[in-house]
């Protein structure tokens, strides 16, 4: 309790009570765990192992390189950032399979991979994994 109001010993005396501040702590804590689920954001990728064990799973595989200038390769053929998602779209539409795999270059910003993995995506692309550098 907060007052104590009398005793046959001594006069009122004055204690903080803490169940207030126990309970405000705890809806603070219920609090920022809900608003901390909301702020996670990230993309949902997966990343092929380095060494390929098959060759007729290579073949299937298609490959977006991200270069520096705006300047994509998608299996090697290069194309423009204008062309990219017209070719994706072109490439992927008779396929039942849509994986794509995506490798930035060394000095290429995360925003211009990021693009492309929305352009990907946007052309269709349900599963998108990200090379690790070798």
């Amino acid at each position: 309790m907060a007052m104590n109001a009398g005793g046959s010993k001594s006069g009122p005396s004055s204690d903080i009570n803490m169940t207030p501040m126990i309970d405000i702590l705890l809806v603070l804590l219920i609090i920022f765990m809900v608003v901390q689920q909301g702020l996670q954001k990230g993309l949902s990728v997966q990343v092929p192992p380095i060494e390929q064990s098959s060759t007729a799973q290579a073949i299937d595989q298609i490959v977006l390189e991200v270069l520096p200038g705006g300047v994509y390769r998608l299996n090697q053929q290069p194309l423009t950032r204008d062309e990219l998602q017209a070719r994706l779209k072109e490439v992927y539409d008779p396929r039942p399979r849509k994986v794509i795999f995506v490798r930035g270059a060394e000095d290429v910003t995360y925003g211009e991979v990021a693009w492309a993995v929305d352009v990907a995506r946007a052309a269709g692309i349900e599963v998108v994994g990200l090379v690790p550098r070798s």
